[in-house]
């Protein structure tokens, strides 16, 4: 059948329509492209991003090696190490391999031992910030205290000479974190244990006649220690 030419009302109004669907379409394209860039999650990376490196973040300080740590403190004291009684981070007294607590006066040690053991049941832990020095060490502490607080008569305060020192001697430890100095200031003198400067809460040294008598009255600190005179 023939049919009649399409008017040019028709043929306008259909060019119209095409138009219309074209430019809807091309307006959902865009609007997906926009959407799809916009919500890009944060963490994803496209074709161009580069990898990330296996090296880029930093080594915490938990994962850095003990010889890496042993170094570094024995480079901090001017080549004083471990050997002269330097103490790396979270040495107790059950430590052995550490000079600082091997070289302890066995007495001492065995009654921080002791009393260690009994404060474990109350979750407190003796750990060591010093204990046996070397000669070298100990000089090396007295001059940065010379340094840091101005003249040998203030640094007398808190650091004694290596003739004088009972931690040359292996005669003192220092203990670290307040609980378990506040355990031996309640329970040290059953096992032996004082606090010889007032202060200096963290330094103990062994006095066997406390165990029946009570600890001796503390020094305000050490210049008032007759075994610190010159």
């Amino acid at each position: 059948m023939h049919r009649p030419a399409p008017s040019a009302g028709a043929t306008t109004h259909r060019i119209r329509r095409v138009l219309a669907v074209g430019l809807t379409a091309a307006t959902a394209v865009t609007v997906t492209a926009c959407v799809s860039h916009e919500q890009k999650p944060s963490g994803s990376r496209s074709a161009t991003d580069s990898p990330p490196s296996a090296a880029s973040p930093a080594a915490s300080p938990r994962q850095v090696p003990r010889r890496d740590h042993r170094d570094a403190l024995r480079e901090a004291r001017g080549g004083i190490g471990e050997a002269d009684g330097v103490v790396p981070d979270g040495v107790t007294v059950f430590d052995d391999a550490l000079p600082a607590v091997a070289r302890l006066d066995p007495d001492l040690l065995s009654a921080l031992r002791r009393a260690a053991t009994a404060a474990a049941d109350d979750s407190v832990t003796f750990y060591v910030n010093t204990g046996w020095r070397s000669s070298e060490y100990q000089d090396q502490l007295l001059r940065e205290a010379v340094s840091k607080y101005g003249s040998r008569e203030e640094a007398a305060r808190w650091v004694a000479t290596a003739d004088t020192s009972p931690h040359v001697s292996g005669d003192a430890v220092d203990l670290g974190q307040s609980d378990a100095t506040a355990w031996l200031s309640g329970h040290g003198a059953e096992y032996g244990l004082c606090q010889i400067y007032r202060n200096e809460p963290w330094h103990y040294e062994l006095r066997p006649e406390a165990v029946d008598d009570g600890c001796p009255k503390m020094f305000a600190d050490p210049t008032q220690d007759p075994r610190m005179q010159p």
